[in-house]
């Protein structure tokens, strides 16, 4: 079934209001009184009243034009060795109802305070989470299991329990909707609270979700070993300067797919469908000596095996799946480097990337030799101690859906850091898990958990695609009013930032539909894009120890 994306779609927005008027104790009492709230193993540190106006949180910039506020620092000790941070924001009058938690970045104990600052501006309760540790290098867990723990599932969980309580306590009644909406390891935090702990929230927005952990930095030491001869840390193999000239053959290559056959328009300056771009990388063999326009014969096999993805060597199985073409080189800011972001430890270029969890979290010690890893017997190694604890990949959302959670999924297609058809294999191992016929059970997912991918995003922002969907109104809508977002509008604004002015907007579709033109509209609007029925896009055979 097609469907035109029209300005009435556009300006279905959910409605602020509550479904009922809250009443007048909605409005917040004692501030300071919250600090001898009784809470389960867990304690209110600070609590404090914060004046209308600037205020200057504990990390980032000033936010300005700040109604007053209750600001809350909480402390949850659950087991012995786990310690979870909290900080919970509550307006003081004008509260809509809602208590919205947002996700965390990498390893890092940063809280989005700019985000929670949006939100509280517009009445509500906004909560972040330290995820049990101080810092953002993985080696915050040496020494500490629980933190690991604390990390991989239990913060935002335990977290929000405990934030819900003092909502309670401070409006004198519980929050109508509680949300979560996070990207990368925010996506990770998403897709672990609706396997893990379905009852937290109501809805939750789960972006390029680095969920597959223990694959995930499996990929990026094997793009790192690729890019080195054995043993020789020293130099790349492809330096990073050469990955726009990759980037650009890729599009070159693959480009004139978009439009009918790839979805989007025929101008788009990304790829639609990158899983149907078949470029070898030995068009651009050098004939004579090594060049800058071209590639050597350790480059061009370098590329190969990236482009084919990490392996068993004994099964020959993909462990995961590779970083698709298209996302080679950024087009988006210098701290978007491409592929060469997480080719080498960011501080040390001689060491693989995330090279403290497999000292720390995978158990191999200060010592480890990477050139020494096998991706057989390490791996499995590997998943045995950590996936359990730390990877959110089981497909069953049977408890999610029967309590009526929603979730959104949503994954940027130039993607250099998280591959997006991981987002698609989970979405179609859920579908799977579902007992009939396949499209009665793809029907099924669809009435709670709907995938939106996003041609010419990036990490979870930038990129020269339309890179800014408005997914919390299509959320709130969904939980609010059951409607379902068969399409999200999404922009690409000046400057990428999100009050730049619109350069352009799509609708994006549910998975597996794709927005195509209707070859005649202005190619910048919205409107001149139908949501159209395509097959599945083609992933690589996965193998059972990848599914963990």
């Amino acid at each position: 079934m097609r469907r035109h994306w029209t300005r009435a779609a556009a300006a279905a927005l959910p409605a602020l209001a509550l479904l009922a008027v809250l009443p007048k104790q909605a409005r917040g009492a004692d501030c300071a009184a919250l600090a001898s709230l009784a809470l389960p193993q867990a304690k209110v540190e600070a609590a404090e009243e914060v004046a209308a106006g600037s205020y200057k949180p504990p990390t980032g910039p000033a936010q300005a034009s700040l109604p007053a506020f209750c600001r809350v620092q909480g402390v949850v000790t659950p087991v012995p060795g786990s310690r979870i941070g909290f900080e919970l924001w509550m307006p003081k009058e004008g509260w809509n109802g809602r208590l919205q938690m947002f996700g965390n970045g990498g390893y890092s104990s940063a809280i989005s305070y700019g985000e929670m600052a949006g939100l509280l501006r517009r009445g509500y309760a906004t909560l972040g989470t330290d995820t049990g540790h101080q810092g953002d290098d993985p080696a915050f867990a040496e020494g500490r299991p629980e933190a690991i723990v604390d990390w991989g599932q239990r913060a935002v969980h335990e977290s929000v329990v405990r934030a819900k309580q003092v909502v309670a306590g401070f409006y004198g009644l519980p929050a109508r909707h509680t949300f979560f909406a996070g990207c990368s390891t925010g996506g990770h935090q998403a897709m672990s609270s609706a396997q893990r702990y379905p009852e937290d929230f109501d809805g939750i927005i789960a972006g390029a979700s680095g969920g597959n952990r223990t694959h995930l930095n499996a990929g990026f030491l094997w793009q790192y070993l690729r890019n080195h001869r054995t043993g020789d840390d020293a130099a790349q193999i492809i330096p990073a300067v050469k990955l726009r000239l990759v980037g650009d053959a890729v599009l070159a290559a693959c480009r004139p797919a978009n439009g009918a056959r790839g979805g989007g328009h025929p101008g788009d300056t990304w790829l639609n469908d990158p899983l149907a771009c078949g470029f070898d990388p030995a068009s651009l063999r050098c004939t004579g000596v090594d060049a800058a326009s071209c590639l050597t014969d350790p480059q061009v096999d370098a590329l190969r095996s990236m482009y084919d993805g990490p392996r068993n060597p004994r099964t020959g199985e993909l462990i995961h799946l590779p970083f698709p073409r298209g996302s080679e080189s950024s087009g988006g800011p210098p701290n978007l480097p491409g592929w060469s972001l997480y080719w080498a430890d960011p501080g040390n270029a001689g060491a693989p990337a995330r090279v403290n969890y497999w000292r720390h979290w995978a158990g191999f010690g200060a010592g480890w030799n990477w050139w020494r890893f096998d991706f057989d017997r390490d791996m499995a190694a590997v998943n045995e101690r950590l996936a359990p604890v730390i990877n959110a990949v089981n497909p069953d959302l049977s408890a999610f859906r029967q309590r009526g959670g929603k979730l959104i999924a949503y994954h940027g297609m130039s993607d250099p850091v998280v591959p997006f058809a991981e987002s698609i294999a989970y979405h179609e191992r859920v579908v799977a898990a579902r007992e009939g016929e396949p499209a009665v059970a793809r029907r099924e997912v669809g009435s709670f958990y709907r995938l939106f991918l996003v041609p010419g995003m990036e990490h979870c922002r930038a990129g020269p695609g339309a890179n800014q969907p408005e997914l919390q109104a299509a959320l709130e809508r969904w939980v609010d009013e059951g409607t379902a977002p068969d399409a999200i509008l999404t922009h690409n604004r000046e400057g990428n930032r999100p009050d730049g002015a619109v350069r352009f907007s799509r609708p994006l579709c549910a998975y597996p539909q794709r927005a195509i033109h209707d070859g005649a509209g202005d190619p910048s609007r919205a409107e001149s894009y139908r949501c159209a029925e395509f097959p599945l896009m083609s992933l690589p055979a996965i193998g059972a120890s990848y599914q963990r």
